[in-house]
């Protein structure tokens, strides 16, 4: 099996590989998900260390059993060769009704098939007003092209 596009990454190609990937991510669907990553790949999430599919599968689950209402935009940084780094934002509410926007960075090596084999993450989140909420598509599908991106809300 294969995950285009494949490595080594044009600028092009990178785009594509981050869209995916948010795309994949706003589903919320963390057996889809995990289906991205090598059946070994190592991720660092915050402070949680996982390896493997499975391990994936959990910590995304119990990820947005809490994070409610997830919506996510990812956008290129650099590349090179098999590596991507993105930025991100999302936002979400707890089950309290409180909304917050977390930030972050992440740094992807992929296989050669496409399959990404390495994730760390870093993320910080503050607590934000419903009204200050800059993420509005339908929770249930991708993010429409014509949203603006990061870049354009100046995160």
């Amino acid at each position: 099996m294969t995950r285009p596009p494949l490595p080594p990454f044009t600028r092009e190609t990178a785009i594509q590989k981050v869209r995916l990937a948010e795309d994949g991510w706003n589903t919320r669907n963390p057996e889809k998900v995990s289906l991205a990553y090598t059946e070994d790949c190592r991720w660092r999430n915050r402070a949680e260390f996982v390896t493997g599919r499975a391990a994936i599968v959990g910590l995304l689950t119990r990820k947005w059993t809490r994070e409610l209402e997830y919506r996510l935009i990812k956008e290129l940084w650099a590349f090179e060769g098999n590596r991507i780094a993105v930025r991100f934002a999302y936002e979400y509410h707890d089950d309290s009704g409180q909304w917050y926007r977390a930030y972050g960075n992440e740094n992807w090596e992929f296989a050669e098939d496409g399959l990404m084999r390495h994730r760390l993450a870093s993320i910080n989140e503050a607590p934000i007003a419903a009204a200050d909420r800059k993420f509005h598509w339908d929770v249930n599908g991708p993010r429409p092209a014509d949203h603006p991106g990061l870049s354009d809300f100046g995160f």
